[in-house]
């Protein structure tokens, strides 16, 4: 069982800066970040293999955000920057054993969950 902790959630202005911290219970070969706005799915936002530092986002924020993590791999980041009004969602954290050849950015992939932390953009 992984427990996961989220931070850093909060309101900004549109073009503004946030960043959000996942801090895991133990080390995960996957972990990812997630966001559902009222009436939509979730939908993957960017995801890492620890091992060897893979990395994959969706289109909608590729050259705006940025997951990385610790090095004890067990702190989750993501740096928002250019933050749009769209970017408003709950925001969560996720993280899985498995092995795949790429870090996934589904959500059923993904195992244990942490609790959400709401980001705000107007």
């Amino acid at each position: 069982h992984v427990q996961l902790v989220e931070s850093g959630g909060g309101s900004v202005q549109a073009g503004g800066s946030l960043r959000l911290s996942c801090a895991a219970s133990t080390y995960t070969r996957y972990m990812g970040w997630f966001r559902q706005a009222p009436g939509k799915e979730r939908e993957g936002v960017a995801a890492l293999k620890a091992e060897g530092g893979t990395t994959n986002y969706a289109d909608s924020v590729k050259g705006r955000f940025t997951i990385s993590q610790d090095n004890a791999k067990k702190t989750l980041y993501l740096q928002m920057d250019n933050q749009k009004p769209e970017d408003t969602a709950m925001y969560y954290c996720a993280a899985v054993f498995g092995t795949f050849w790429y870090p996934p950015l589904r959500a059923t992939q993904y195992q244990y969950w942490g609790q959400g932390t709401q980001v705000t953009v107007s």
